[in-house]
């Protein structure tokens, strides 16, 4: 059984709804249509019944619950309860039913008001465009100070990591955390580690030096001062750095380069140190690995909204909403 089916077994019971906002994209039809025949959760389409089932061809929507926010009578309700958040920016009432016809800032308010647990988008839309109205409406989570991004990767064949799982962190959204960002993502991903598979974090702060072994630079330095303040911060968390990658994740390097950690070789949770490593990274290991990447998934929410890539698949879409579920679970 994959990754994602051990999501979904454990969400089933639960039958979350999650909120597909991008219903003019056939991918999102696809997806909907899945997620229904499976039953692991429930899914809102927002926009106009007969146009989304024009688009929809062949696939029956037709026991799918779908919002036109042109119509529906919680409009308003969005509308005023948005105005109430935002009046101190600026918001008009005007303007609030305004944005309420986005059909992302819709599907954002279902989540605020209790209509549905969580939101996926992304499809269409950009990660700013996606996340911005869950930072405006949601914002972070109690005792959170910043919104990161993870992905799930099951690289086949591998018994490295967890089996071939890894969490790879922060792939999509913080560009050059400085150190106390940089503790507060691999904090966050470490809690989204064990809330997803219910098992042991053990974090590797991710460097081109082990322990020393390349002279002390700022690059450096910072990966070694945000693995102290994770250590200050959360002391339970199970954290060893600045390593590079190899002691990481493989034990007989692991156990030469850093023969006193617990983590060396044995790692499952990877935090690169700044986005152009993430990114780099997690694409290296799904194209040349053909590993199953799983993401962004965002973390720091108040309530789950999870992006997706723009060249994502409807199974991509499956996949992170059973994510999204699992995270509204919890």
């Amino acid at each position: 059984m994959s990754f994602i089916d051990e999501i979904k077994e454990k969400v089933k019971g639960s039958m979350k709804t999650i909120v597909l906002p991008e219903s003019t994209d056939i991918r999102v039809l696809e997806a909907a249509r899945k997620i229904t025949d499976e039953g692991f959760a429930k899914v809102v389409l927002i926009g106009n019944k007969d146009e989304l089932q024009n688009i929809a061809g062949n696939i029956d929507l037709s026991d799918i619950t779908i919002i036109d926010p042109a119509t529906s009578e919680k409009t308003s309700e969005y509308a005023n309860a948005f105005y109430e958040l935002r009046k101190a920016k600026g918001m008009t009432p005007e303007k609030a039913e305004e944005t309420m016809k986005n059909t992302i800032y819709f599907g954002t308010m279902m989540v605020k008001q209790g209509d549905a647990d969580g939101l996926v988008a992304g499809s269409i839309c950009s990660t700013a465009d996606t996340l911005r109205p869950s930072l405006q409406i949601l914002k972070t989570a109690p005792g959170v100070k910043l919104v990161s991004s993870f992905f799930i990767m099951n690289v086949p064949n591998c018994e490295l990591g967890e089996n071939g799982m890894f969490l790879f962190s922060d792939c999509g959204l913080n560009v050059n955390p400085n150190e106390d960002e940089l503790s507060e993502i691999a904090i966050s991903s470490a809690k989204s580690w064990k809330a997803l598979t219910g098992k042991e974090a053990r974090v590797s702060m991710l460097s081109y030096s082990t322990h020393g072994s390349a002279p002390l630079t700022d690059m450096t330095s910072k990966v070694i001062n945000a693995t102290k303040l994770v250590r200050e911060k959360a002391p339970e968390i199970l954290i060893d750095g600045e390593m590079q990658l190899d002691a990481s994740i493989v034990p007989s390097v692991g156990a030469k380069k850093a023969p006193d950690s617990d983590v060396a070789g044995k790692a499952n949770v990877l935090i690169f140190p700044d986005l152009n490593a993430g990114n780099i990274g997690y694409k290296l290991v799904e194209r040349l690995a053909k590993a199953e990447a799983y993401g962004p998934v965002t973390q720091g929410i108040a309530r789950p909204v999870n992006d997706l890539s723009r060249g994502c698949s409807s199974d991509d879409i499956v996949g992170v909403v059973a994510i999204t579920a699992m995270q509204a679970m919890e």
